[in-house]
């Protein structure tokens, strides 16, 4: 049973320790040392921009990046996953300072077992954000599996923690905050923007 988020209105503040669902995301999501996200459909909307050359463009949103910043400055590493390869996503990686990407992963199992082996972490102190049923395996496997609103059923059912804000509008960063809060650790970053 996913707790879904809250980003925008009253209960910004998220963690509504009402139900178990909330108690177990929270729970599994201060275990984390590694936060890894899914790229199309997570950090982007989805959409694939093609030009008649062949080149690609996607469209990342500042809320999401500097969410990501604020996850890697409170310790939890952030890797990237996705079954794609683009240069784009190199760029992106290399503007938020994430040294783990893994692209054109045919098996993202595999590959997300990799990340984890080569940091030496459990499954359990590793998230995922992903959206679509090539995502299973690694939601199925991570501590903490999270996914956005649009995902299919399948994807939302078996995730802990579903994003109110849309993909590649805010979903990684709503993630992100969940998951500082969860590790005491929100607050003291909204602090030094304040001092």
């Amino acid at each position: 049973m996913a707790n879904h988020g809250n980003l925008f209105g009253s209960g910004y503040a998220g963690l509504d320790m009402d139900t178990n669902a909330d108690v177990n995301a929270a729970a599994r999501a201060r275990l984390l040392k590694l936060m890894v996200f899914d790229v199309d459909g997570v950090l982007t909307d989805g959409t694939l921009y093609l030009s008649d050359s062949g080149s690609e463009m996607k469209a990342f949103h500042t809320l999401d990046g500097h969410g990501i910043k604020m996850l890697r400055e409170s310790g939890v590493a952030v890797g990237l996953l996705t079954a794609r390869r683009s240069r784009v996503v190199e760029l992106r990686a290399q503007e938020l300072g994430i040294e783990l990407v893994h692209q054109g992963a045919g098996d993202k199992g595999r590959a997300f077992g990799d990340m984890i082996a080569g940091r030496g972490l459990a499954a359990a102190a590793a998230g995922y954000m992903g959206d679509d049923l090539v995502d299973l395996p690694v939601l199925v496997r991570c501590g903490f599996a999270a996914t956005v609103s649009s995902a299919p059923e399948a994807v939302r059912s078996r995730a802990h923690y579903v994003a109110r804000a849309g993909a590649g509008r805010g979903a990684a960063r709503e993630v992100c905050e969940f998951i500082m809060r969860s590790q005491d650790t929100l607050e003291r970053a909204i602090a030094g923007y304040l001092a």
